[in-house]
């Protein structure tokens, strides 16, 4: 089966990817270079991923979707206190313009918060590898994400939805 057999010709994808990009990256090392020759065990690293969606211009169907991701590591055989010391802090917003075409209105939100970040997730998931293993740290690798599941859980009574 050709592509022109699976997409009428004149077709439209309804969903575009115009651009990825990052739009913010951070990534600090308080502590070195003493770190580096004083930490005894793998870190310990905390990920907070946030999904947020805009659309970039009224009337028109373009939207910036942007993964925030912050990985926190800590020192587990720290004694000053029981949370460690900060050992490095790595944040990556990472953006993508998307064009929707001919989307129902009931579908938008769910292709923005879920099918937009599975796009932009293994750009991201690589990113975030590169720059802790450029830091001299082993790697940070993002497990696979359920947006589906996360996006519901938001939906949810109670759940952490985002302002409007």
């Amino acid at each position: 089966m050709s592509e022109t057999a699976a997409q009428p010709p004149g077709a439209v994808a309804p969903l575009m990817v115009n651009v990825q990009y990052i739009k913010d990256l951070s990534f600090e090392v308080p502590g070195a270079p003493v770190i580096y020759s004083t930490l005894k065990a793998a870190p310990r690293v905390d990920i907070n991923l946030d999904v947020q969606a805009r659309r970039i211009q009224d009337g028109q169907d373009v939207f910036e979707v942007t993964l925030a991701i912050r990985a926190e590591a800590t020192d587990p055989t720290a004694t000053n206190g029981s949370s460690g010391a900060r050992v490095f802090l790595a944040e990556l917003s990472y953006g993508g313009v998307f064009t929707l075409h001919g989307v129902p209105e009931n579908t938008v939100e769910p292709i923005l918060l879920v099918e937009c970040p599975r796009i932009l997730f293994p750009f991201a998931r690589g990113i975030l590898s590169d720059v802790t293993r450029d830091g001299g740290f082993p790697p940070v690798l993002l497990q696979p994400i359920d947006f589906l599941a996360l996006w519901q859980s938001r939906r949810q009574p109670g759940g952490d939805l985002p302002p409007a």
